[in-house]
């Protein structure tokens, strides 16, 4: 230990045990063991090891949250981190004394952000400029805090410390409001996928703790937070300054009854969006240390894996069987994500840096064309006339910027027409490598849905970014469909007109043709629904046919997997038949779980506005795994199926659509008169 810190050493309840008590005796700290023998340790020693070593013990076995800061320049970033320091007491004497040297007159409060503001620059500026890593424990948890800059010229700096984090603490300045600094940490937290988000409306000393300037700045900001991919956003008043809900509750907000700030980082669930169901393991490092040892170090980015289960090698294909997990502390029965592992193999195959091992059937998407949101973090522009170095896992290889999709306008969040990206800049690109990756969607899978890249030049890292998918000629801003793919058309062929018109057909059906798009979890009921719903129609006398997930598969699609891509050329398939049957004057009847928003709109404009029906079968996911008439949800949650909706893969709920049936309380029947109902309100059907 350092010449002159004195730490405070508390145990697991809080206890200063910088002086311990034994049964028979007091001693401290570095005792002496006089009157023993100096290769044996006294007493007061084994008490002090066992002690400490309990003591270590519980700490190790503490979960960690990883967080960061942000927040526009003066909102109190670092008083807060050093009140949460200051107020946990994990603060050596030493510092505090400087703190109080500092500190301009006796009856000011402790200037607090001198214990974050490291750099002379900070000082000086009473800025943060830098990411600042911070450690701190209680009882409950160990915590690593980002402490990140506010300036936008640090946008840079914000994605670094975020990257990482399991939760983002947004601070908002009371006596400012709601500024465009505050929206654009809100759109980056989205944008990195940080499940938990903490609104804390701080100084709220300065407006006497009024509660209608709270409220006032909580309603603004989850009216913009709607816009944003996040879940869990929780708003707190607070004072750093004073201690107000920081760490203990505050009679000066007695509006207020919910959590404190601490009591919501220790209390807030961890690990919780960790991938545990895909397995991927980027391998590090070959362990040969002799002939009859050979291992593959790394760490797990997600998923479990036990001895004896069988896996693949990316990218040669190879197939084997784990034989061993080998760690420091002997073999393992199953490592899972984080842990970092030796692993051998039943087989002798080609495995090096860069590679990864995988299950066999559950395999990341392996191409060289990406489709990414991406950073901008250096002095010079991007260019795409050049090659950058893209890092993804371990794997490293060349990479090109084949096309800049648009520019993200973080303030007001619309989409900008650019040809390249500057300091600080974020938007949609799409990557050409030369070597193929192994993606997963940053949604899915944080580790294997990240990259950096590299000036070849310099080795700085140029940019930073979180991959959507393969790329698929993604429509770029200004054309007229921002919703997915472009239509394609095979060349030098003319669309020949059918030869007898739809209206005639439906002159003598006897009713219009529509297209019903019935979306819904795996369970939910679609075909259910459908199937009664054609019989209906069909005794009405309705032309119809019915187009089911499963029957398409079949034959259709029967080359297709279940990866974002294949899903979305499902649907254009489908799609395109549906418009086929429509064209014939049916009531076409689609049954699909088709989990993404732009794949159904990319349907809906195939055909006239009045005529297009997006169902929602809405049914809760528990009764869903409840019926799971197929056992998929089963086999999706043991890792035998990859990419399922609801469970690894997102399912995103219908935005407007024209009819929503509720399949988990109401029966069939009642699902197809609604339904019924809707043909006939839009005169499809007399």
């Amino acid at each position: 230990m350092t010449s002159g810190l004195r730490p405070r050493w508390r145990t697991a309840n809080g206890r200063d045990i910088s002086k311990c008590e034994g049964r028979n005796s007091k001693f401290e700290l570095g005792c002496s063991t006089a009157g023993h023998n100096p290769r044996r340790p006294s007493p007061s020693t084994l008490c002090i090891t066992l002690r400490l070593s309990h003591f270590k013990l519980r700490i190790d076995r503490m979960d960690v949250l990883r967080f960061t800061t942000a927040g526009s320049v003066d909102d109190g970033k670092s008083t807060l981190i050093g009140r949460l320091m200051y107020d946990t007491q994990q603060i050596f004497e030493e510092k505090l004394e400087e703190i109080q040297r500092n500190t301009q007159r006796e009856d000011e409060d402790l200037e607090l952000a001198l214990l974050t503001d490291g750099l002379r620059a900070e000082r000086e500026q009473g800025i943060t400029i830098d990411v600042a890593y911070r450690y701190f424990a209680t009882p409950k948890r160990k915590f690593i805090i980002a402490d990140t800059p506010g300036h936008e010229q640090y946008t840079r700096n914000m994605v670094t410390g975020a990257s990482t984090a399991e939760l983002a603490v947004v601070l908002i300045d009371a006596t400012n409001g709601v500024l465009q600094q505050s929206r654009r940490h809100g759109f980056i937290a989205s944008l990195l996928q940080i499940p938990h988000m903490i609104v804390a409306v701080n100084k709220m000393d300065l407006v006497d703790y009024d509660e209608s300037v709270f409220r006032e700045i909580e309603e603004e900001y989850r009216a913009f937070a709607e816009k944003l991919d996040m879940d869990d956003i929780t708003f707190i008043p607070i004072s750093a300054l004073k201690g107000d809900n920081v760490v203990e509750s505050s009679d000066n907000t007695p509006w207020y009854n919910g959590s404190t700030l601490l009591h919501k980082l220790e209390t807030v669930k961890t690990q919780s969006d960790r991938n545990q169901v895909d397995f991927r393991y980027p391998v590090q490092h070959v362990i040969r240390p002799n002939q009859d040892f050979r291992g593959y170090a790394g760490q797990i980015a997600s998923g479990k894996i036990r001895p004896g289960e069988e896996v693949i090698v990316l990218p040669s294909e190879r197939s084997t069987s784990v034989e061993s997990i080998v760690t420091l502390d002997g073999d393992q029965e199953e490592a899972g994500p984080g842990e970092s592992i030796v692993m051998t193999l039943e087989d002798e195959i080609d495995v090096s840096r860069g590679s990864m091992i995988v299950r066999a059937r559950n395999r990341p998407e392996v191409t060289r064309s990406i489709d990414a949101d991406l950073c901008w973090m250096d002095e010079e522009a991007m260019r795409t006339d050049r090659p950058y170095i893209i890092q993804h896992t371990t794997r490293r290889t060349q990479a090109y910027v084949s096309k800049v999709v648009y520019r993200m306008n973080i303030n007001s969040l619309h989409r900008e027409e650019a040809d390249t990206f500057r300091l600080n800049e974020l938007g949609r690109v799409e990557l050409e490598t030369a070597d193929p990756l192994f993606i997963d969607p940053y949604k899915v899978n944080r580790s294997t849905g990240a990259f950096i890249l590299i000036d070849p030049d310099t080795n700085a890292t140029v940019g930073a970014g979180m991959i959507r998918g393969v790329a698929e000629n993604v429509a770029p801003y200004g054309t007229e469909s921002e919703t997915g793919m472009e239509r394609a058309t095979s060349p030098n062929v003319v669309w020949e007109e059918l030869n007898v018109p739809r209206e005639e057909r439906e002159s003598r059906n006897g009713h219009k043709a529509a297209v019903m798009w019935l979306t819904g979890l795996s369970g939910s009921g679609k075909s259910t629904i459908a199937k009664e719903l054609e019989r209906r129609l069909y005794d009405l006398g309705c032309q119809t046919m019915m187009l089911d997930g499963d029957n398409v598969r079949h034959g259709l699609s029967g080359d297709l997997g279940f990866s974002a891509r294949d899903r979305k050329e499902n649907i254009r398939r489908v799609g395109e038949v549906a418009r086929l049957f429509f064209e014939q004057g049916n009531v076409t009847l689609c049954t699909f779980v088709s989990p993404y928003q732009e794949d159904r709109d990319r349907v809906r404009e195939l055909l006239p506005d009045d005529r297009f029906f997006e169902v929602h079968v809405d049914c809760d996911i528990e009764v869903c795994k409840e019926r799971d008439p197929k056992g998929l949800y089963a086999k999706a949650e043991s890792g035998e199926i990859a990419n399922f909706t609801g469970v690894t893969a997102p399912y995103e709920e219908p935005e407007s659509p024209e009819v929503v049936v509720h399949s988990d309380t109401d029966d069939v029947e009642a699902c197809v008169d609604q339904l019924v109902e809707a043909l006939k309100q839009r005169g499809i059907i007399e």
